[in-house]
């Protein structure tokens, strides 16, 4: 099941940073570095967020996470994170199917570690193309990915 969360409350936002630092930990491992900028995100900016995030729920245990902003008709994936006890199931995906087609948009984007092959394939399967590749001064290689409503199926 797919429910919002409010992030404006302590336990919420406390659960959602224990599933971003799990899977931000599992990421960072992956691209083979020892900073990794989501990992320094703290509970309190959780808290005062003023994007939307939606969780995952497989029984009553929170599963995944996808944060989301809006501007225009321009929806920004800030964030889409699996607890490392749930990967390989399709939740990811699935989330990021609920979004799509929740929120009306013309455009939709998303940034990832450019080496990080499973997100990329991900946001390709679903249709995404990559459209800019950078390194910000953190210095991981950054790849941004974007479709369009007319793409979307």
């Amino acid at each position: 099941m797919i429910r919002r969360l409010d992030n404006t409350k302590h336990t919420v936002a406390t659960q959602i940073y224990d599933i971003f630092q799990a899977s931000y930990q599992i990421e960072a491992a992956l691209i083979g570095i020892a900073y990794f900028p989501p990992l320094a995100r703290t509970i309190d900016d959780i808290n005062a967020a003023q994007t939307q995030f939606y969780g995952y729920f497989e029984e009553q245990e929170l599963a995944a996470i996808v944060e989301i902003s809006m501007q225009d008709t321009v929806l920004s994936i800030e964030s889409l994170t699996v607890s490392p006890a749930f990967f390989r199931k399709g939740i990811a995906r699935k989330l990021l199917c609920f979004v799509m087609e929740e929120y009306p948009f013309s455009r939709a984007l998303v940034e990832t570690a450019a080496v990080n092959a499973p997100a990329i394939a991900l946001y390709k399967k679903q249709g995404f193309v990559a459209v800019k590749k950078w390194t910000p001064a953190h210095g991981i290689e950054k790849v941004a990915m974007s479709i369009s409503s007319t793409e979307h199926s």
